[in-house]
């Protein structure tokens, strides 16, 4: 039986204003609302992005990370990302890029013809087991992981923003240390959460922070609040 399900994206940041600028330009979203938590909207509630202030900037590579399309790569440079391994180094299908806080994301370059106006299409978390995160990801979200043999890579398909985005569970030898950037919003019961397997970290009034089985947070919402961000 499903017992989440997605609610929103959110992204930590150091300059909100100029965070929801870039990520908007990139994603295809707009800016609803630039008062900090800036949020960005898109067709659907489930489309949107917030982008959270805050004091730190990052200290550690990512353990979630953001896959986009885009027209080219010279385009996201241009509005302030910075290339780390171009696909053509590396022989695989995307370029790894930072934005202009230092998170990294993937970009997938498309014609024209295949360019979406969303173009959020995947989230990648590092695993240090990925199958067993993947498959306790998916009995909450009510599906079951495909792995891709190539990549040793799990992936969730039709649990996020919406049938095409992915969750992409990849190996890693390290450990979650420091508190993820991006994160995602469910709404769920906690106490289920906690007796599946999640961590409870910190209450916020309208929200619980949990953690998964490998430490990447999470915030639950109840069913019966308002979605809302306010104050956070």
């Amino acid at each position: 039986m499903t017992s989440l399900t997605w609610q929103d994206l959110c992204i930590d940041a150091v300059d909100v204003n100029g965070q929801a600028r870039f990520w908007a330009a990139v994603s295809g979203l707009v800016v609803a609302d630039a008062e900090p938590p800036a949020r960005l909207a898109g067709t659907t509630p489930r489309h949107t992005l917030w982008v959270n202030p805050v004091d730190r900037p990052p200290i550690a590579k990512n353990r979630t990370h953001l896959d986009v399309d885009c027209a080219s790569v010279a385009e996201l440079v241009a509005l302030g990302a910075r290339i780390l391994l171009p696909s053509a180094e590396s022989g695989l299908g995307w370029t790894v890029m930072v934005d202009p806080e230092g998170n990294e994301f993937c970009a997938f370059e498309r014609t024209a013809d295949l360019l979406p106006d969303y173009r959020l299409h995947g989230i990648g978390i590092d695993c240090v087991d990925p199958e067993m995160l993947a498959r306790w990801w998916g009995r909450l979200f009510g599906a079951e992981p495909e792995h891709d043999t190539t990549h040793d890579v799990w992936t969730l398909t039709g649990v996020a923003v919406d049938e095409r985005m992915t969750l992409d569970f990849a190996p890693v030898p390290e450990p979650h240390t420091e508190p993820n950037r991006l994160h995602w919003d469910v709404v769920g019961d906690v106490e289920e959460l906690i007796e599946s397997g999640a961590t409870g970290l910190w209450d916020q009034p309208r929200w619980t922070v949990l953690a998964d089985p490998e430490g990447n947070e999470f915030c639950v919402f109840p069913g019966e609040e308002p979605r809302a961000r306010e104050g956070a």
